[in-house]
């Protein structure tokens, strides 16, 4: 774990395999090590403004939205997103552009001086690879003064590395069952968890939740003094601001950015025409996106949740119509649950189901995936990879047919993916992302 101590300096390898170290130590929830490694740098986090939004699903692309608005109204802006899908830099961005390789040496250099003064009695207190990215992610918009950042919460909320802000505006995209083992085995429990990012007097944004989350929201909102908006107060569905990115659920993210940036308003001053024209074109890879490769168009989602899995069936519906079993599906997914939810809406619109694992150590077996095929599935069920679907560059193996190929599940699985499709080779997908 440990880089060396020469006043050399350090090559991507070589800082590339001190966070890998860190990732293989596991994950590490609770904020405390966090304001210790951030008063350790300073408090660099309290240097430009943020707006924090956490959610089951959805939290990503209403920070695109947001990034893509605030940017194109004339901000700096910052985006703090997770997992990356190809390039390790792309967490951290400043006007949509990545981290450097040489940047990253640089701050990680930084962060590795700090986390020896934060390190107490054991090992155990050095901070964990998220909580490196984020304290990453906050030098990188304080040295590049943003006018504003948009922090994607990692897992939950209250304890999450990000929760050491003080925000212009708190959202809850939305709260469904994931990460149950960690977030409570209950709507109500997780939407406590992801309450908990609410601060003293600071507004909140609540997107489509569940009426039971929705009361837990407002009893902390109460107590906290925060002004409470709702997406579902604000819109009518036949409301809901337009979005390029496909999906009834997307424009419900939209509206949730839109209502964040009304009230924001005074702070972020946007012309109601570039907020339009920016949410129309958004970029947010990996999501119900489709490309051609070689001679076959794929749809690429990285559906990986019970609720993600519902959404899919809308967009199945709305793209292809009635299930005609006619589709060839690739799909690999961490935990059985997620699988299940993804299969079962997924089967009926197949004729073949390709199973993959992605590189993850809970990838799912190919017997556990073909354990939650639904028995009700006359396809073909195929064992395969990822590296004999796409051999490199524009390639990719499918048998010939009218329909768009579908790879679905983890997002994970579609970094791999992108991976493979781009020209400057594998290794950052494969051993930089977080395995959470």
């Amino acid at each position: 774990m440990s880089l060396s101590d020469s006043d050399a300096i350090p090559s991507f390898p070589e800082v590339r395999d001190f966070l890998f170290g860190l990732r293989n130590r596991g994950s590490k929830y609770g904020i405390g090590r966090m304001e210790r490694l951030a008063e350790a740098l300073g408090h660099p986090q309290r240097k430009f403004p943020v707006i924090h939004v956490a959610g089951t699903n959805g939290k990503g692309s209403v920070c695109a939205l947001l990034e893509s608005a605030l940017r194109r109204g004339g901000l700096k802006t910052g985006l703090y997103s997770s997992p990356h899908l190809v390039h390790l830099g792309e967490r951290v961005q400043v006007n949509r552009e990545p981290l450097t390789e040489e940047r990253i040496i640089r701050l990680t250099e930084m962060l590795r001086e700090a986390a020896r003064k934060v390190v107490q009695e054991s090992d155990d207190d050095y901070p964990s690879f998220f909580e490196f990215m984020t304290a990453m992610a906050f030098l990188q918009f304080a040295e590049e003064s943003v006018d504003c950042a948009m922090l994607e919460v990692g897992l939950g909320g209250r304890l999450d590395a990000t929760n050491i802000v003080t925000p212009e505006v708190s959202i809850i995209t939305s709260i469904g069952l994931d990460h149950t083992e960690i977030l409570g085995e209950t709507i109500t429990k997780i939407a406590g968890e992801k309450s908990g990012i609410l601060k003293a007097g600071i507004p909140v944004v609540m997107g489509l939740l569940p009426s039971d989350a929705e009361g837990v929201v407002r009893e902390r909102a109460a107590e906290l003094s925060c002004p409470v908006h709702s997406v579902r107060d604000r819109f009518r569905e036949a409301e809901l601001p337009e979005t390029n990115l496909v999906g009834r659920f997307q424009r419900w993210n939209a509206g949730t950015a839109q209502l964040a940036l009304e009230v924001v308003r005074t702070r972020f001053p946007l012309d109601p025409c570039d907020m339009r024209s920016a949410f129309q074109n958004t970029v947010w890879s990996g999501r119900w996106e489709e490309r051609k490769v070689g001679s076959r168009s794929i749809i690429f989602d990285s559906t990986h949740n019970p609720q993600g899995a519902e959404v899919l069936a809308e967009n199945l519906q709305g793209r292809f119509g009635s299930p005609r079993g006619e589709l060839e599906v690739v799909v690999g997914s961490l935990g059985l649950a997620r699988a299940w939810a993804v299969l079962r809406v997924v089967a009926p619109y197949a004729r073949r189901i390709l199973i993959v694992r992605p590189s993850q150590p809970r990838a799912l077996s190919f017997d556990e995936m073909r354990s939650v095929v639904p028995a009700s599935f006359q396809g073909e069920v195929l064992e395969t990879s990822v590296e004999e679907l796409f051999p490199g560059g524009d390639c990719a193996r499918f048998s010939e047919g009218p329909d768009p190929v579908l790879l679905t599940g983890s997002i994970y699985l579609i970094g791999e993916v992108f991976s493979r499709l781009q020209s400057d080779g594998l290794s950052e997908t494969l051993d930089l992302q977080d395995r959470i």
